[in-house]
C-alpha cells in the first residue's frame, strides 16, 4: 500500500474516533440548594445538591463541584422531587364522552387531541404515564424521538373485555359481525378488543404486544359510565382472566384490571392480576390477598367527591346516574379501609377528555387523595408507588429500563420538579385543588417552576 494512501486512511480512523468521542461528551446538570423529597420518606432533606449525568441522577450531597461545562441551577431553597406519575390515564381517549369519541371523532382527530393532551401533562408535572387502554405505542415512540414534548408512556393497547362490558364501544343497534366490534369506531381505531372466550382473550392480548403495549388492560367487571354493562357485573370468569395473565406472563409482563365489585376483584388477584384499577369495594380480604400477591390498586379520588353528579358523562345519561348513585353507596367504606390498611396504591386521573376539563378533574383528584390520606401518602402514590407499578412490565418489555422512575436516589431518571413550597405540608403547591368543575382554566402551574424530564428542562421560570 502506497504510504500517501495509508496516510489518508489512517487520518480517517483518526477522525472518525473523534468524532465519536465528541458525539459520547457527557452533559451535566448541577442543581444547588434544594431540599428534597424523593418519593419515599416523610421529611424533606435539607441544603442539598444533584447532579445530573445526561438522563440519570449521578450524585445527591450538600457539596458537589460542578464538572467543567454544567449547566448550574440555583433552587433557591424550593423543594425538589420526582416528577409526577400518572397510574391510570388515557390521552387518546380524549372526547368528552365515550357516545362522543364513537359518533363524531375519526382517528385524525383523536391522534392529534392526543399530541395536546401529552404536552398539557408534562407541563402538569407529569413525566411518566400508564395509559391503562384505548391507545398503542405510535404517541409514545413520537414523544421518545423527540418530535413532540409529553411523558414517558407505557401504553396498553386497546381495552380487552367482553360483548357488552365496559370495553365495549358500540351504540345500540351497531352490529357486531367480527371480532373487535369492528363496526364501532372504536374497534376500527383499535382502542377496544372485544374478546368472549379464552382463544379470543389469548389472540387479543398478542395483537397488544404486537402494537407495542408495555402490559395488558382487561375489564373484567362493570362500570358506570357505559353503555351495556351494571357495574356490579362479573364480566370475565377465572379461566378467562387467566388467559390474559399466562400471555403477559409469556412475555414477562402483567396485566392490570378495570374490578369494581369484591368479587372481581379478588377473583383477578387469585388468578395473577398485579394491579386492580377502580378497586371500590377493598376491604380487609382484599388488602391481605393484595400483600400475599404482590399487587398494587390505583383509584380514581373523583369517585368520592360531592361534585361527582355534575360529570356530564354521568349527568347527562339517567341510568349512569342511577349506577352511580348505586355505586356511591356500595363504595361508602373504602376510604376507611384504606386509611386502616394502607396498601400500595397508585394515583389514577382516569379523565377522558381535553386539558382544562382534565386539569381541573386531576387537580381536584390531587387535592383529594391528600385530604383524605395525608399529603406524604399520597405524594408516595403520586410517584414511587406509580414507578413501581410502572416497572412491573419487566426486563424485557419495559420501554425505558434504564433507572428507576418515582423516585430521586443515585441511577434514577432525571424526571424532576422543583415546586416553590413543601408539598408535604402543602400539596397546593404541584397543583392540588380543592375546586373541581368551578376551578379557574389554568395554563400550567405557577408554584411549579422547573420541569425535567430525562435529564432536559421543558419548563424552567426560577428567576
Amino acid at each position: 500500500m502506497k504510504p500517501i494512501k495509508l496516510l489518508f486512511l489512517i487520518s480517517c480512523f483518526l477522525l472518525h474516533g473523534f468524532f465519536n468521542a465528541q458525539e459520547k461528551v457527557d452533559r451535566y446538570t448541577l442543581i444547588q440548594n434544594v431540599n428534597i423529597f424523593d418519593g419515599v420518606t416523610s421529611q424533606l432533606n435539607t441544603n442539598q445538591q444533584v447532579l445530573i449525568k445526561n438522563n440519570l441522577i449521578d450524585q445527591i450531597s450538600a457539596n458537589i463541584s460542578a464538572p467543567r461545562g454544567a449547566t448550574v441551577i440555583d433552587g433557591q431553597g424550593m423543594t425538589l422531587m420526582p416528577g409526577l406519575i400518572e397510574g391510570h390515564g388515557h390521552l387518546q381517549m380524549n372526547g368528552s364522552s365515550i357516545s362522543d369519541i364513537e359518533n363524531n371523532r375519526n382517528w385524525e382527530e383523536l391522534a392529534v387531541r392526543s399530541v395536546v393532551n401529552a404536552e398539557n401533562a408534562l407541563m402538569s408535572g407529569f413525566t411518566s404515564w400508564r395509559d391503562a387502554g384505548g391507545m398503542g405505542a405510535g404517541l409514545k415512540k413520537t414523544i421518545d424521538a423527540g418530535l413532540l414534548a409529553g411523558p414517558r408512556i407505557y401504553p396498553s393497547g386497546g381495552f380487552i373485555g367482553p360483548t357488552g362490558s365496559h370495553a365495549d364501544f358500540r351504540n345500540f343497534n351497531t352490529p357486531n359481525e367480527t371480532m373487535n366490534g369492528v363496526l364501532s369506531n372504536g374497534g376500527r381505531l383499535g382502542m377496544t378488543l372485544t374478546a368472549d372466550g379464552v382463544d379470543a382473550i389469548k389472540a387479543a392480548a398478542r395483537q397488544n404486544f404486537m402494537q407495542g403495549a408495555s402490559q395488558i388492560k382487561i375489564m373484567s367487571s362493570g362500570g358506570v359510565v357505559s353503555q351495556f354493562d351494571p357495574w356490579q357485573l362479573d364480566a370475565y370468569s377465572e379461566e378467562e382472566i387467566r388467559a390474559a395473565v399466562e400471555i403477559a406472563d409469556a412475555y414477562g409482563s402483567y396485566v392490570l384490571s378495570h374490578a369494581y365489585s369484591k368479587k372481581s376483584i379478588m377473583r383477578c388477584l387469585k388468578n395473577g392480576v398485579k394491579t386492580i384499577e377502580h378497586c371500590f369495594m377493598f376491604d380487609g380480604d382484599v388488602a391481605r390477598l393484595m400483600e400475599e400477591k404482590g399487587a398494587y390498586m390505583t383509584t380514581n379520588m373523583q369517585a368520592f367527591s360531592p361534585a361527582l353528579s355534575q360529570v356530564s358523562a354521568i349527568s347527562a345519561s339517567p341510568a349512569s346516574a342511577r349506577k352511580a348513585n348505586s355505586a356511591q353507596k356500595a363504595f361508602e367504606n373504602y376510604l376507611d379501609n384504606v386509611r386502616q390498611y394502607r396498601p400500595k396504591l397508585g394515583f389514577q386521573g382516569d379523565c377522558v377528555g381535553m386539558p382544562e376539563a382534565c386539569n381541573k378533574q386531576n387537580d381536584h383528584q390531587i387535592y383529594l387523595g391528600a385530604e383524605f390520606f395525608g399529603n406524604h401518602y399520597w405524594l408516595k402514590a403520586l410517584t414511587s408507588v406509580n414507578g413501581e407499578i410502572l416497572k412491573l412490565s419487566g426486563e424485557v418489555l419495559d420501554p425505558y429500563p434504564e433507572g428507576k422512575l418515582g423516585v430521586i436516589e443515585v441511577g434514577a431518571y432525571a424526571d424532576i420538579l422543583i415546586v416553590d413550597g413543601n408539598p408535604l405540608e402543602d400539596i397546593t403547591v404541584i397543583g392540588g385543588n380543592e375546586k373541581w368543575f368551578d376551578a379557574p382554566v389554568r395554563d400550567g402551574i405557577e408554584t411549579m417552576k422547573v420541569i425535567m424530564k430525562d435529564g432536559v428542562i421543558y419548563k424552567n421560570t426560577l428567576d
